[in-house]
């Protein structure tokens, strides 16, 4: 080897310049983290040259469109999203079904789905409405499944009035199991309980529409929403919060893909019952 025969200006490759950053798109929802600030959030919006992220507690900053942001620790440059081609071929519901266009809705079946409170019926309604309103289906709210016995009781299903209930945290041995098998027993197969494993139906949507890998773990003795929106840095301190703090994970939610499966199958399930 030749000890001097290397150019001692030469820059041995450690001057070499890094590939450039893989460009994206800054489409609604994405979640990005900017490098300078360690800001991380989810695209809500894009105003001329610049992007508006916000973050899981609600705050929104704005950040110039380009370079300087990662993607799960991938550095990436954002660019203004391309217009999107119109949609060729049938519509598509929130649910995946395919849409029917300018069609009314049709008369209330006499069959109905009860779910246990007003935020399972939000969801319901923005996912599944369409499909509800073709079908002549109604959603009706319990207040809690603790009312479901006398409910029954004053709807009297029939096989053409078959009633379906969506229940949280339906897992054995729970307390909601034991009170809808005493609840439908005398009703035979004019009423179908299904449910989810989650304590609420806020769990249900997925939590990387929240900016998160996972729901937080709300130990036993604190009200659950409370204490998820205490996790998440949300003001709690009444019910009007907690109602701010449902419409902010709604909001978060365009279709079907937005929820986890075990919420798909039961609900889908529920339709299926009572218009057949």
């Amino acid at each position: 080897m030749d000890r001097y025969g290397a150019d001692v200006l030469a820059d041995g490759g450690w001057k070499r310049k890094p590939p450039p950053p893989k460009v994206v798109e800054a489409l609604k929802d994405l979640v990005v983290e900017e490098v300078a600030s360690g800001f991380v959030g989810a695209v809500i919006g894009i105003e001329g040259r610049m992007v508006r992220l916000e973050d899981r507690r609600g705050k929104v900053r704005v950040f110039p469109i380009g370079p300087g942001f990662l993607i799960d620790g991938q550095a990436v440059a954002l660019r203004v999203p391309k217009a999107q081609p119109k949609q060729s071929g049938p519509l598509r519901s929130a649910s995946g079904s395919f849409a029917v266009e300018n069609a009314k809705a049709r008369v209330a079946r006499g069959s109905r789905i009860f779910v246990e409170g007003r935020h399972d019926a939000d969801l319901i309604e923005k996912v599944w409405g369409h499909d509800l309103r073709i079908e002549g289906v109604a959603v009706e709210y319990l207040e809690g499944v603790d009312h479901l016995d006398e409910v029954l009781h004053v709807f009297k299903p029939d096989p053409d009035r078959k009633v379906g209930v969506l229940v949280d945290h339906l897992v054995r041995g729970s307390k909601e199991t034991r009170l809808t098998e005493a609840a439908v027993r005398p009703w035979g197969g004019t009423v179908l309980v299904v449910g989810h494993p989650y304590i609420d139906i806020w769990q249900a949507v997925k939590p990387e529409r929240l900016g998160m890998r996972a729901w937080p773990v709300i130990p036993r003795g604190i009200e659950w929403k409370h204490g998820i929106c205490d996790a998440l840095g949300w003001p709690h301190e009444d019910q009007a919060d907690i109602a701010r703090a449902w419409q902010r994970i709604l909001g978060r939610v365009d279709h079907f893909g937005h929820l986890e499966p075990a919420l798909l199958g039961r609900v889908e399930q529920l339709i299926d019952f009572v218009t057949a």
